[in-house]
């Protein structure tokens, strides 16, 4: 059985001891229920595991010994990236999460015309802290060892303005379809719209920034199925998946 795993926003270095922050105290001591001795993996998002064990719980707080370090988590032969119309709640969630368990490496949140969810100020830092969150979570039950980025949320016009590298749009009414397209030459980002896709509008503001439409199939998925049936298929074409 493997042992648990935790994030660490910390540098990690093997033969140090250090005192868990609140937060991954209490995930150790209350959902883990983790005991002195007790062995787990713990990972800083660079890209490898270190071995660890549970040195001291007291009134101090948590004490962990840093072991020996794992190997690396290879690069992936192609670099994904998620721009996600923003969608309501649960959606999204659900969303990022298995988007990060299927290999993406940055997810960037974008407010369309048909997102539900308008958010500025401090609404917005609550959202993109509880993402991060989300982010963390699947990384520690996937096993990923780098920690997807979590871009700063925009508007899609303004993302478009910065004019990101090769696009794909998912599109249900493109002539072309995902798995017709010849393997990018580099990082590839996959732009979905929220609950209902992108308007007309900003369908064709992409296509004036060069952005390329594919459809997946004859069937219209639903805001948050969309975007991780293409990254499978993506990753089964040319990615992990296929190794």
């Amino acid at each position: 059985m493997r042992p648990p795993r935790i994030y660490l926003d910390q540098p990690l270095s093997p033969g140090t001891t250090l005192r868990l922050p609140d937060g991954p105290a209490w995930h150790l001591t209350q959902v883990l229920r983790l005991g002195v001795e007790d062995p787990l993996l713990c990972f800083d998002g660079t890209g490898r595991d270190f071995a660890a064990r549970v040195l001291g719980l007291g009134r101090q707080g948590v004490t962990l010994a840093i072991g020996e370090a794992g190997e690396p988590e290879p690069h992936p032969p192609l670099p994904i990236h998620l721009a996600l119309g923003v969608s309501r709640g649960e959606r999204m969630d659900y969303a990022i999460q298995k988007a990060v368990e299927l290999g993406v490496m940055g997810i960037r949140p974008l407010f369309t015309e048909r997102s539900m969810v308008q958010l500025s100020g401090e609404r917005l830092m609550r959202r993109m802290g509880h993402w991060r969150g989300v982010i963390i979570s699947a990384c520690e039950q996937s096993g990923r060892r780098r920690l997807p980025r979590l871009e700063q949320a925009q508007s899609l016009p303004e993302w478009l303005g910065q004019e990101p590298p090769e696009v794909l749009l998912l599109d249900p009414s493109a002539p072309q379809a995902l798995v017709e397209i010849g393997r990018p030459a580099a990082d590839l980002t996959l732009l979905v719209g929220p609950e209902g896709g992108l308007s007309p509008k900003e369908r064709s503001l992409a296509g004036r920034h060069g952005i390329r439409g594919v459809r997946l199939g004859p069937r219209i998925l639903r805001a948050e199925t969309a975007p991780l049936a293409a990254i499978a298929v993506i990753q089964a074409l040319w990615g992990d998946l296929g190794d």
